[in-house]
């Protein structure tokens, strides 16, 4: 049954058929598929799918990717709520995007994944200043700082990732705290994210929530 599942949840995330999905969700828990079973055997593989299928061939695209996160978060938060034991957060950390930058779809993408990845994540909001990112990053313990941005100005300027990266030295954080960052900036140019001092970088939402939770490893080692 569980194989069956896995295939139609996949064709509705593909198809970016929202109610479908949700209702292949319910319809499998009413007839006692675990609301872990759901979560790890089923959202967390078609996120794999997703971000195997944008490095290897590009056949997704930017519906499927919003798509893909939306239900995640959806079914996470309703699952959660059921689990027989709550797991532990796989990690912290808080996200926005860069001063001076008003987007938020990348944004919104990124948490809906980290959700099914059992990440608790802080939305700072949009226009977010240098400061603010490391100030809440150590009020909150976050091992991560994720910076949006989808204007190449406010990727590189002097109010962005730079700046946060200069705070935590002068803080004394770097081995503490990582920084990824993400947007189309990223996406045209794919060594941006070291020249803004970065950790890492991501290519979409749907294939940041991998490359975090490795951050996150970095971190704790």
């Amino acid at each position: 049954m569980l194989d069956r599942i896995i295939k139609v949840y996949n064709e509705a995330i593909f198809d970016t058929d929202r109610d479908r999905a949700l209702q292949i969700v319910h319809d499998a828990v009413a007839k006692g598929v675990s609301p872990e079973d759901i979560i790890f055997k089923v959202v967390l593989p078609a996120m794999d799918i997703m971000i195997k299928s944008i490095s290897e061939n590009f056949d997704a695209n930017l519906a499927q990717h919003f798509m893909t996160a939306q239900i995640a978060d959806t079914v996470t938060s309703e699952m959660l709520a059921r689990f027989k034991t709550i797991p532990s957060p796989a990690g912290r950390m808080v996200i926005g995007t860069a001063r001076g930058d008003m987007h938020s779809l990348g944004k919104r993408i990124v948490i809906g994944c980290l959700k099914a990845r059992m990440v608790e994540v802080t939305d700072l909001g949009l226009n977010v200043a240098p400061e603010h990112f490391v100030e809440e990053a150590v009020a909150r313990d976050a091992g991560v700082i994720g910076i949006s941005a989808m204007m190449s100005h406010t990727a590189r300027g002097d109010q962005g990732c730079l700046r946060v990266r200069q705070l935590l030295k002068e803080r004394g954080l770097e081995n503490r705290i990582k920084i990824i960052v993400g947007g189309a900036p990223y996406r045209f140019d794919t060594e941006l994210y070291k020249i803004v001092q970065a950790d890492a970088w991501a290519i979409d939402g749907v294939a940041a929530g991998k490359v975090i939770v490795d951050l996150f490893q970095e971190v704790q080692s």
